[in-house]
């Protein structure tokens, strides 16, 4: 059997990471010749997997079908097609403690760190000896006279590497140390929250990434 030589089709599956181009460019007895995402051509049987995660499930004279993250798609000759996945969405969920209170268990730039939820801070504030221990150099920071509820202290605007909390990781988000005993623990600010959609249900808050 002549084997069937051809760009047959084009298949775009979108997936969170983004969108996996596979093409076929032949059709063999038991075997298809397929490119990913631009890359070198790959012979490939069914029950093979490209390192992109494109495995051949199975292979006849005119088409090929395939599977990528679970989904199938079979591209005939000639045919072209398009899909695309629902994003994955990256979202925590809050349970209030006694005393309505939200807190979180997250990460700075790397490190464990306990959150007091505070939508009334206009960013994530730390207490300098809690910035020590995360590693942030504070002190290279904007210098600015902080008021809290122990009176008037000195505080760093700073912009921390990584903040997360659950699944949810921002990049460079704004902060501020506060030096002295004007702070008692971490609060999760608005630096960072502005870049959720909260929804609060009785005493279950739920935090999904927007951007």
């Amino acid at each position: 059997m002549k084997a069937q030589l051809a760009v047959t089709a084009l298949f775009v599956f979108g997936t969170a990471a983004g969108a996996t181009d596979v093409t076929v460019v032949g059709l063999f007895p038991n075997k298809v010749v397929v490119q990913v995402d631009g890359g070198p051509l790959r012979t490939l049987t069914p029950g093979q997997k490209t390192p992109e995660g494109v495995t051949v499930v199975a292979v006849d004279r005119d088409s090929a079908t395939f599977e990528i993250d679970g989904k199938r798609s079979t591209l005939r000759m000639g045919q072209a097609r398009i899909a695309r996945s629902t994003p994955a969405v990256e979202s925590v969920t809050l349970t209030a403690d006694l005393k309505g209170h939200f807190t979180a268990d997250g990460q700075v730039n790397g490190r464990t760190v306990h959150f007091l939820v505070d939508t009334g801070a206009t960013v994530i504030a730390l207490p300098s000896g809690e910035a020590k221990r995360l590693g942030v150099d504070y002190e290279k920071g904007q210098k600015v006279l902080m008021r809290t509820a122990n009176g008037t202290g000195a505080g760093y605007l700073v912009k921390l590497d990584s903040v997360a909390v659950g699944s949810v990781t921002l990049y460079g988000v704004e902060a501020v140390v506060v030096e002295g005993a004007g702070l008692a623990l971490p609060l999760l600010g608005m630096s960072f929250l502005n870049r959720m959609d909260m929804k609060r249900e009785g005493n279950i808050m739920t935090l999904t990434k927007r951007f």
